[in-house]
């Protein structure tokens, strides 16, 4: 059996005792082995997976897909509860990230560095390959090739390189795809590079169809014709479970929904089961 657990993010199911934060995190957990991806940006995965009864310290793994705080803030508080797990980012992921105001910025990034995580013991490593099996059947892919000219990323995103900010592509960006008898899980934190770009990467790459589609997919910042564009190439793929959320925005979310039972609200608490 395979079980992906929402463990957080931006919204409420009908569990209400379950706390929610504009975040994501999914769990993981094949049969076999056990995962995080992505942390949200608090101790909300830790006090919602005891809710859940979702035991933490059974995860081996932590693949953070992007350096935005969102992300990876609760990486702090599941070290101070479980051990003996790695965590895998992609190439700079490291960087210090900003949100740009025009006279100001904000910074965006990660409440730890590199020397954090080799003090406390944290083996890392870097996603330096287009696709790699991180377990049995679970595949983390970065360096997605910008097909779609549509999908831009926003310029107001920066990185701060030698003192100069400059636009952020996202070469950090890291998705899971889990192969299943139905076909691939496309995990997504935010997309950044684009869904579409990053789905066609996928099912090219491991030569198998997108079965869902679940976690943030940017929409909230696409343009109409964008959207549209997306919409329409998920009905051509013939996805059969999609649950996109965090970062989607509600305007894609009100669209999707339209694709009846294939589509789900994936708030705080969801769990997508394949036996």
């Amino acid at each position: 059996m395979l079980r992906i657990t929402t463990l957080v993010e931006d919204s409420l199911g009908e569990h209400k005792g379950l706390v929610h934060e504009h975040g994501l995190s999914f769990h993981i957990d094949t049969g076999r082995d056990r995962l995080l991806f992505d942390t949200g940006q608090s101790d909300a995965i830790v006090l919602n997976a005891a809710k859940l009864r979702i035991d933490l310290s059974e995860v081996r793994l932590v693949v953070l897909s992007h350096g935005h705080y969102d992300h990876s803030g609760g990486l702090r508080a599941l070290a101070a509860c479980a051990s003996g797990f790695g965590v895998a980012t992609g190439p700079g992921f490291f960087d210090d990230k900003y949100g740009d105001l025009g006279a100001a910025c904000e910074f965006l990034g990660n409440d730890f560095d590199a020397q954090w995580l080799a003090e406390n013991g944290i083996a890392h490593t870097t996603l330096t390959e287009p696709v790699r099996e991180v377990a049995p059947g679970v595949h983390a892919l970065t360096d997605f090739p910008r097909r779609h000219p549509d999908e831009r990323v926003n310029p107001r995103f920066k990185v701060r390189v030698g003192g100069v900010f400059v636009e952020d592509t996202f070469a950090d960006e890291v998705m899971l795809a889990v192969d299943t008898p139905r076909g691939l899980i496309a995990v997504l934190g935010c997309s950044h590079p684009g869904v579409k770009n990053m789905l066609d990467a996928a099912a090219e790459r491991l030569g198998r169809p997108i079965h869902a589609v679940i976690g943030g997919t940017h929409l909230v910042e696409a343009s109409p014709d964008s959207l549209a564009l997306t919409i329409q190439y998920l009905k051509q793929k013939e996805i059969a479970v999609i649950g996109a959320s965090h970062c989607t925005g509600a305007a894609a979310m009100d669209r999707l929904a339209a694709f009846d039972n294939r589509y789900y609200r994936n708030g705080t608490g969801t769990a997508l089961i394949l036996d």
